[in-house]
């Protein structure tokens, strides 16, 4: 028999047997995540199948974060019916202010080697960066978690993408996921699993992986999946409180397709509106004036994310006249990071808009919205129409310090734009 790839693996671990591509498993989940914009209709499916009390409410985790802080008294009154319901169940809760799901299931240790984590939301593939299979799941699927702590899943095939040489200066994580998306298209990776491997992949800290994996929903794929390593330890150790029991594919698993990127081959890229895989390179961009530049997300709302942003600000002064500068801190760890190191402090001083730990502006829920035909530079994963909250504006996704870069210059731009321009 050939050798099974990583989903192979884990989804084999998750269902007590040995299973491969296009088999249905039975898996018992280790943790599941719902928001408050998926977390209702969960509650609802719950009643309605006649359940009264969760399977295993320690393995649930729900976060407000959509709607944070309560936009209107509909979503107030939904939160606290969420809030009331936890409680009975004893189910942990992370309320308005905590941050976005996805980053406080990484902080909190629960993504770890070998585990199969869901989410109520689409961006659960994120967590996949931790040696874990992560997908994301609708409303009623999570209600028969909480009836049952199980999940079905159909393992998927899986495209191996193997990085060689390295990221040259300028070019960001956030980079090379638009890359893939240009190369894959948004369907790409239809139900499929983009697994990493190469020598170029020991170039990508753990959190540079974050990005790839949140990315990887956009090209279609069930989840990301990642080796354990050198970085995936050093950076979960810290967080996980069990031993760390990585797993890595066999040398001879079969994938439905292989691609070679040459990291050093790539350069910053923009996803324009209103398709993430619509990406061009930035330096084949027209002139394009930007009205806000948006700093925060699951994808780029890390402490990391920003102090890559503040480095072009200090080098390159403040926002141009008329460009709103908008920060969203991913979590509350993240904000007090940036509070203590000093950082918020600079992104106050230059006009930034804090808005609270959560997806905020990203969705259009709560935060910033952006004005009728304003065009937005953001560190986000999605540009559809009215994704921000106003199907008139036009938002170009980009890594952090081509945010800060464009803010700076008023249009679309990169630091060695600016440099040039001195």
């Amino acid at each position: 028999m050939p050798g099974k790839t990583l989903s192979e693996k884990l989804l084999s671990l998750s269902s007590g047997r040995s299973v491969s591509a296009g088999d249905i498993a039975i898996c018992d989940v280790d943790y599941a995540m719902g928001t408050d914009g998926s977390i209702p209709m969960a509650m609802d499916y719950f009643a309605a199948m006649g359940a009264s009390r969760v399977h295993s409410p320690g393995k649930l985790l729900f976060a407000l974060d959509h709607y944070a802080p309560a936009p209107s008294p509909k979503a107030a009154m939904l939160q606290a019916k969420i809030r009331r319901f936890a409680r009975e169940q004893g189910i942990p809760l992370f309320d308005i202010g905590e941050g976005i799901g996805h980053q406080i299931v990484v902080e909190q240790g629960l993504a770890a080697p070998g585990r199969l984590l869901v989410g109520a939301d689409s961006h659960a593939v994120t967590y996949g960066a931790a040696n874990c299979f992560a997908t994301g799941i609708g409303s009623s699927d999570l209600a028969g978690i909480m009836m049952t702590g199980k999940v079905w899943l159909k393992v998927p095939q899986s495209i191996r993408i193997t990085l060689q040489g390295e990221l040259p200066p300028g070019v960001y994580p956030k980079d090379l996921a638009l890359h893939l998306a240009k190369l894959l298209g948004a369907d790409g990776a239809a139900y499929q699993t983009l697994e990493f491997h190469g020598a170029g992949l020991q170039t990508l800290d753990f959190e540079d992986r974050l990005v790839l994996a949140n990315l990887s929903v956009e090209m279609g794929a069930k989840n990301a999946a990642f080796p354990f390593d050198d970085a995936c330890e050093r950076y979960l150790s810290a967080r996980v409180d069990t031993p760390l029991e990585g797993l890595c594919a066999d040398a001879d698993a079969v994938y439905a397709r292989s691609l070679e990127i040459d990291l050093a081959s790539l350069c910053p890229y923009v996803a324009l509106p209103h398709n993430v895989d619509n990406v061009a390179r930035l330096d084949e961009l027209g002139d394009v004036p930007v009205q806000m530049a948006y700093l925060g997300t699951c994808t780029g709302g890390r402490a990391k994310d920003f102090r890559q942003a503040l480095a072009v600000f200090r080098q390159f002064g403040k926002p141009a006249a008329g460009v709103q500068l908008v920060v969203t801190p991913a979590s509350r760890e993240v904000l007090l990071e940036l509070t203590q190191g000093g950082e918020l402090a600079e992104l106050i001083a230059l006009g930034a808009v804090v808005v609270t730990p959560g997806c905020g502006s990203c969705c259009g829920t709560a935060g910033a919205i952006p004005e009728d035909e304003a065009n937005v530079i953001s560190t986000a994963n999605r540009n559809f129409k009215g994704r921000m909250g106003n199907a008139s504006a036009n938002v170009f996704l980009a890594s952090p310090e081509v945010c800060a870069a464009s803010a700076v210059a008023g249009r679309i731009a990169s630091p060695q734009t600016l440099s040039l321009k001195r």
